[in-house]
Parts: structure tokens; sequence; C-alpha cells
């Protein structure tokens, strides 16, 4: 089986989750490091699937990488190759099949219910889930491409995942571990105390003293929406 691509922005946002269940379906995977300088892969056709991790950055930025990213994950889509992006990830995919991205009008930091849409679209990758407490962390959101089905909404954010076919775009983060949370609060910690007193932005200390009964919940739907994506795959080695 040819490894699923995950693309890093930065080095505190990784697989997170994702490796762990990759790893235990023996699914292999390779690490494109673009924080580390590692080049966008030409062929999309190496992968037996893309996946996209969060950032800082903006998909609208004027970075040497997005463009050839954009392209990548339009080849992905061409060639039947599954997509899953995470947050900036799933912005990169609106971005490349002709939605936009723009500013949010509330910042979400922190952890946050979702509702799930109630379409057929949304059964397949959800099942008999309807609301979960999700992770955010963006100030910015994505509208839904042409053909795609509206998935998730939040109360400051109605656009939180779509999917279309076997490619999943999530703008909440479902692939938190309890040491991601810790890394991102600290290295976020300025951006939280600039957003202090917002409606949907917690602290540092509640973030980290909530993670404990809503990690193994998330993790769950993770392992729903994983399991969901990874059918898509192909097991072929050519």
């Amino acid at each position: 089986m040819k490894p699923v691509a995950i693309f890093r922005h930065v080095p505190f946002e990784g697989p997170g989750y994702l490796a762990q269940f990759l790893d235990r379906h023996a699914v292999p995977w390779r690490l494109v490091a673009m924080d580390a300088g590692d080049p966008v892969p030409p062929d999309v056709r190496d992968f037996s699937g893309l996946v996209l991790m969060g950032g800082p950055m903006s998909a609208n930025d004027d970075l040497p990488w997005i463009e050839p990213t954009l392209a990548l994950i339009r080849a992905a889509v061409e060639h039947d190759i599954p997509v899953l992006g995470h947050c900036l990830g799933g912005q990169l995919m609106s971005k490349a099949l002709g939605a936009a991205v723009t500013r949010n009008p509330v910042k979400e930091i922190g952890w946050g219910e979702v509702t799930v849409s109630d379409n057929a679209g949304a059964r397949a990758w959800f099942g008999d889930i309807f609301r979960f407490e999700a992770f955010h962390w963006h100030g910015e959101t994505f509208s839904l491409p042409r053909g795609a089905a509206h998935l998730l909404a939040s109360a400051h954010c109605t656009h939180q995942a779509w999917a279309m076919g076997k490619h999943l775009a999530l703008q909440c983060h479902v692939e938190m571990t309890g040491q991601m949370v810790r890394d991102w609060c600290e290295s976020g910690a300025q951006e939280i105390e600039s957003a202090r007193n917002r409606v949907a932005v917690q602290t540092a200390k509640t973030m980290q003293a909530q993670m404990h009964a809503k990690l193994p919940p998330l993790q769950r739907v993770a392992e729903r929406l994983y399991q969901h994506w990874l059918r898509g795959l192909s097991r072929k080695n050519s």
C-alpha cells in the first residue's frame, strides 16, 4: 500500500491522534514537514491519501508552498485519492476547490459544541453522533465548494466541516491529544491573552482542565471519521 502523505505546517501541529490511528491499522504514512523545508511532492499518485494539518498561517497568505499545495489537492480529487483537512488543511481544500476562506465573525479557541447536519452525507460520516465537544483554534473559516455536503456547525461558525465523496474538510480539530493541547496553550499564549474575555475564547487553564473529560469522547468521534475516510484509500501498491 502506498503511504498517506501528512502535511505539517508548524512543528506543534502534527498528526496527533491520526498518527496513532494509522499506526494501529498498519497504514503507512509519510510526514511532509513544510515547516522544515520539505518540498511539496510533485505527484500525488505516489500516495494513497493526502492529509493536511493545521497552522497559524492563512490559506490566503502569499507563501511559496501554498499554490503547489492547492494544485496537489486538485490533483488528488481528480485522481480519486482521498483528501483530509484539519483547520488550515480544510481551508486549503476549500480554496483549492473554488470556495472562499474569510475571517470568521468570532475567534474560537478552546472546547465548544458542534452539531451534526441533518443530511445523508453527514449520516454517512457521523452515524448516530448528533453533537459533540470539539476543540477549536481559528479566526478564519471556509465556504463550501460546489457539490459539498455540509456536515457540522457551531454557535459561532456555520461551516465547521464539509464532505465531497471520500474527501473530508474540518474547521474544528478532532486530532487532539493531551500533549497537543498543552503545547498549543504554550505556543499560543500571546494569542489567548490578546483575545481574552471574548465569547468563544477559553483560558489555557480552562482548556487543560477540561481536556481530561473531553478528549476521550472526541477521540471516539475521530475514530469514526478516520475509519470512514480509511475506506476510501486504495490498497494497491502501484
